[in-house]
């Protein structure tokens, strides 16, 4: 039995009471029970209308699927589709032209465009890792990845591969901080005179084409590390002619360091898997470690039992003598879930679960005031704010309804107005089709919009699900409607004065042992305007780093605002059937095992182990970064064809059986892996057929009602189970 405590009015579950009163309100002026009336309040206060917000989303899909179903087998008709959108609400009336009214915002969403990590923040060790991603080591980046189109062969240092690192990142830096005359890779000497840097090549003497780029040193014995900048970001030097690379460089340069994930997006939502009140006490905790700057993790690795900490600011001597502090962690956002998803962590007076949404509301903010109330020491946010991302938000009632909750909170915490700067996921097609109007409705606080192919394409054919079967996965890629998606997004962020002030976000790179095609690739984001984009890991988002310097954002971002708007309304709105396109059988069946693999892949780890989000191998082994946006994607498409009768239930039934024993082998060394077959009865395949064989009645396509449900059951299984044996 779950153990509760009453707390005004309010049951909640005894492990995060006790988290609450004891340690996150620790240091704050704040009481327990203030706190608890206070969420009490904030419940009555928008718990009736996050509800009515729902039930909206149903009335408003209840008449999309009608009017698909009424035109069935009759020609497209874009004018007829959009005016019904139009007057069921789907479509808002456009508002005249605005600027955000964003203030005291960080430089970090401000001036400087560079990589984004996302990570669960269930996870001590990676959001540590994120926390710290601020800075990475460009050689040890290239040196173990594939960047260079091939994997180092074998334990030890490869002089051979070392060679060609040291040239890659040579040239790189003649290109981000390029010398007067000749190249890095000539340089045989560093120094100073009267605090400025002087560079020798051979008996020649040059200096930086830019002086202005070089920002200081620091030294500590016989290492110097030398700080450059570049389009917003720094470049560090690092000297040591004791290193094992440094003392054979002509300058003693023994590396260079990157200035790489500015941001860090701790993650409440879609990659972690906190389903009652123990779970969410976890991942409070882990935000509290940051905000107060003392979170730390100890593991083993190599037989040693390493401690990771947040890393302190790192302090440089500038030309003229004086001291800088560069500060060394990317600044945190904090993602809260949505409107959809309650919670038994806390329950009403009449014993319902609360909205999970505005649970998040209160005590991620007021955990972050930990970090507002510094008076000395690093801090997260220099001008005072909390950044929270909210996700999964239908059109502007629902981004309106969320800046209402946070100027509450604000209220009831005893906050400035608008100390709350909210990200804005534009993953949801009425937000899409809305966005103008979602922005303005958060004018006051808006600093992040991105787009996110995978849930945006989940909720295009939950939306269009009765218009017919669907395209592909892979060919939605290629379909008006996301062009105009990707492209409007930014334009339109342009339009409402985003630049200068807020971020404008791109999506995850899926690979992380893909470096090279990411560092071809990925580049594609900013010369679409983004000032950051997603990556998997911090070597990433080192490798990711070098984007930023051989592209100015900022300057792109004139030259679109210029060019005018891209992609059409009209664009966005053409549904991906699949018309005309004739799938082969063997196109089909490789699309069902593509999508029953990746399910099961990603939900036996979710609900087995509670693991939110890892690198799940996919149907050729290739591992993946997999979230409940890629299961969301995989679980609809196939809904789709199934409910179209592109394919049948047992074809389906099939695949899941097959593909659970190729998952099986893939978990095989894994200890703590439940496997799936021979008998396919586990929780954890129960759940993966489910968000199929349910997929098109979940709302909105969501597989979070699902994957809690039945980690939830798979916990009090264990729970049982442990008792029985007690």
């Amino acid at each position: 039995m779950t153990e509760r405590s009453q707390r005004a009015g309010l049951q909640v579950e005894t492990t995060l009471a006790e988290f609450i009163e004891k340690q996150a309100l620790t240091g704050l002026d704040i009481s327990a029970e203030a706190f608890w009336r206070a969420l009490a309040d904030l419940l009555a206060e928008f718990g009736p209308k996050n509800a009515e917000l729902l039930a909206e989303r149903t009335r408003i899909q209840e008449q999309i699927d009608a009017w698909h179903l009424a035109h069935k087998g009759q020609p497209e008709d874009p004018a007829a589709y959009k005016a019904m959108l139009t007057e069921i609400g789907y479509l808002v009336p456009e508002g005249p032209d605005f600027q955000i009214e964003t203030a005291n915002v960080d430089p970090e969403f401000a001036e400087i465009p560079g990589p984004q990590l996302v990570v669960p923040i269930t996870n001590a060790r990676y959001a540590l890792n994120a926390a710290n991603a601020r800075w990475g080591n460009l050689y040890d980046a290239l040196y173990g990845t594939d960047a260079l189109g091939d994997l180092p062969a074998g334990k030890g240092y490869d002089p051979e591969r070392g060679g060609r690192v040291i040239a890659w990142a040579k040239e790189f830096l003649d290109g981000a901080v390029p010398l007067a005359a000749g190249s890095w890779a000539t340089v045989t000497g560093l120094g100073f005179e009267n605090g400025a840097l002087t560079i020798a090549q051979g008996d020649a003497a040059t200096a930086l084409a830019d002086p202005a780029q070089y920002l200081g040193y620091a030294q500590d014995g016989a290492i110097t590390k030398l700080l450059f900048a570049h389009n917003g970001l720094k470049v560090e030097i690092v000297i040591n002619p004791d290193d094992q690379i440094g003392k054979d460089d002509p300058a003693g340069i023994a590396t260079v360091n990157l200035e790489a994930a500015v941001t860090a997006i701790m993650d409440c939502e879609d990659s972690v898997a906190c389903v009652d009140g123990p779970d969410k006490a976890q991942a409070y905790g882990n935000w509290l470690g940051l905000m107060r700057g003392d979170l730390t993790e100890s593991f083993e690795k190599g037989g040693q039992t390493l401690t990771r900490t947040m890393s302190p600011d790192a302090t440089y001597t500038a030309p003229d003598g004086s001291s800088f502090d560069v500060k060394t962690r990317a600044l945190m956002l904090v993602r809260n879930v949505g409107l959809l998803m309650t919670t038994p962590a806390v329950l009403d007076a009449e014993g319902n679960e609360i909205p999970e949404g505005l649970l998040d509301s209160l005590v991620t903010v007021a955990i972050a005031m930990h970090d507002l109330n510094k008076t000395e020491g690093p801090r997260n946010s220099a001008a005072g704010s909390v950044y929270v991302v909210k996700p999964k938000m239908h059109g502007p009632v629902e981004v309106a309804f969320s800046d209402a909750v946070f100027a509450r909170v604000e209220t009831l915490l005893g906050l400035a107005p608008n100390t709350v700067k909210m990200g804005i996921m534009d993953e949801e097609r009425r937000t899409s089709v809305n966005l103008k109007e979602c922005i303005r409705a958060a004018k006051s606080r808006v600093a992040f919009i991105n787009t996110g192919f995978l849930d945006r394409t989940g909720d295009e054919i939950h939306t269009s699900m009765e218009a017919g079967a669907m395209l592909p996965k892979g060919a939605m890629k290629s379909t008006p409607w996301i062009a105009s998606y990707e492209d409007r997004n930014v334009d339109i962020g342009l339009a409402c004065g985003l630049k200068g002030t807020a971020q404008i976000g791109k999506g995850m790179w899926a690979m992380p042992d893909r470096m090279a095609e990411m560092l071809t690739a990925k580049i594609g984001h900013l010369q679409a305007g983004a000032t950051c984009a997603w990556v998997p890991s911090p070597t990433a988002a080192t490798l990711h780093a070098t984007h930023y310097h051989k592209l100015d954002v900022l300057a792109r971002q004139d030259e679109l605002a210029a060019g005018g708007a891209r992609g059409t309304l009209e664009d966005l709105l053409c549904y991906p059937v699949s018309e005309g396109q004739n799938l082969s059988a063997e196109d089909v069946q490789n699309e069902i095992d593509n999508n029953a693999q990746g399910i099961l892949g990603y939900v036996v780890r979710w609900v087995d182990q509670g693991v939110g989000c890892s690198k799940v191998p996919d149907i050729h082994d290739v591992g993946l970064m997999e979230d409940r946006a890629t299961c969301r994607i995989s679980s609809q498409a196939l809904a789709n064809w199934l409910h179209q009768g592109v394919i049948s239930r047992e074809q389906v039934e099939a695949a899941m059986q097959r593909m659970a024993a190729k998952v099986d082998a893939q978990n095989a060394g894994d200890p703590a892996y439940i496997p799936m077959a021979p008998d396919f009865t586990s929780i954890a395949y129960q759940a993966a057929c489910e968000l199929v064989f349910e997929g098109r009645v979940q709302p909105s396509g969501y597989t979070e009602p699902v994957l809690h449900k039945r980690r939830s059951e798979l916990k009090a299984a264990l729970a049982a189970k442990a008792t029985e044996t007690a």
